[in-house]
C-alpha cells in the first residue's frame, strides 16, 4: 500500500498526517517507509538532523543506478525509515521537463522498495506540479487533508481533477482512499458548518476521524519524535491512532 497525502493548499496539515499515520502503521508492528517529496523537508526534519543526510529523494529520482538503500535513513521510530527530502528537490520539475518518463520517476525508483515495506507514506508539496504528480502515479491510494476554515475548499476541484487525470491514464488503479479534517477547532460554530460542508460534498469519502488543533502535535517534530512517544495520552495521539485503524478498514 502506497498512500500519497495531498492537497495543493499549504497549512492544511500533511506533513503532521505523514508522519504520524506513518508512524501509527509502525507501532502497529508493519514496515513503514516515509518518502518526503517536499522541498521545505519538514518531513524530513521531524526526525533528522539535516546535516546527517547526504543522499536524498531527490538523487534517488535522478540516479537510476545508485543503490535505493543509500537513500534511506532509519528514525527513532521502530519499523519506520525514511527517504528524506533536500532544498535541492525544488530543482527536480525542471531537470525532469521533456523527459518521456518524467511522471513514471518516483513509480520505478520506488519498484525495489515494495517488497520490503508493507506501507509507504508520501508527503507532497503543497502544489499540482510534476512532483505530486509523480506521488500519485506511484500511489495506490491518496488521503486528502482538509483544513475546516473558511477557504477549506477553494482549489479541492483542481485537486480532484489531477487525481482523476491520473486515474485516466498513467495510474488506473488508484483509489481516493478518504479525505480528513485537520486543524478543527470544535468550539467555533465556523469550524462546524465547513466540517459539514466538507461532508455535504464528499459524503462517505470523509474519514470520521477528526485532527483537532493541538499544540502537542505542533511541538512533538521539534523534538524528533512522533505524537506517539511526545505526548502518547495526547488528543493528537488518540485521533491519528484511531485514522489508522479507519485507513485500515478501508483497505
Amino acid at each position: 500500500m502506497v498512500i500519497a497525502i495531498a492537497n495543493q493548499k499549504g497549512g492544511v496539515g500533511k506533513t503532521t498526517t505523514a508522519i504520524n499515520l506513518a508512524a501509527a502503521f509502525a507501532r502497529k508492528g508493519k514496515r513503514v517507509l516515509l518518502l518526503d517529496l517536499d522541498p521545505q523537508a519538514n518531513s524530513s526534519i521531524s526526525f533528522l538532523d539535516p546535516l546527517t543526510v547526504e543522499r536524498s529523494i531527490y538523487e534517488l529520482m535522478m540516479d537510476g543506478q545508485a543503490p535505493v538503500e543509500e537513500s534511506v535513513y532509519a528514525t527513532p521510530v521502530e519499523n519506520l525509515s525514511i527517504v528524506p527530502a533536500r532544498i535541492n528537490l525544488a530543482k527536480l520539475e525542471s531537470k525532469l521537463v521533456g523527459d518521456f518518463d518524467a511522471p513514471f520517476r518516483l513509480k520505478d525508483r520506488l519498484e525495489p522498495f515494495r517488497q520490503h515495506y508493507e506501507v509507504i507514506v508520501i508527503d507532497t508539496p503543497p502544489t499540482l506540479g510534476l512532483i505530486t504528480v509523480n506521488a500519485l502515479v506511484a500511489a495506490t491510494h491518496v488521503l486528502i487533508p482538509i483544513q475546516s476554515s473558511y477557504f477549506a475548499l477553494e482549489g479541492t476541484d483542481d485537486l480532484l481533477e489531477t487525481i482523476e487525470k491520473v486515474k485516466a491514464r498513467p495510474n488506473p488503479n488508484l483509489e481516493l482512499l478518504g479525505v480528513l479534517v485537520t486543524l478543527h477547532d470544535k468550539r467555533t460554530t465556523l469550524a462546524r458548518e465547513v466540517h459539514e460542508q466538507i461532508r455535504s460534498v464528499f459524503g462517505p469519502k470523509l474519514f470520521d476521524t477528526v485532527i483537532t488543533k493541538s499544540v502537542r502535535l505542533e511541538e512533538s517534530p521539534a523534538y524528533k519524535e512522533s505524537i506517539f512517544s511526545f505526548a502518547p495520552n495526547s488528543s493528537g495521539a488518540i485521533e491519528y491512532g484511531k485514522l489508522c485503524e479507519e485507513v485500515i478498514s478501508r483497505v
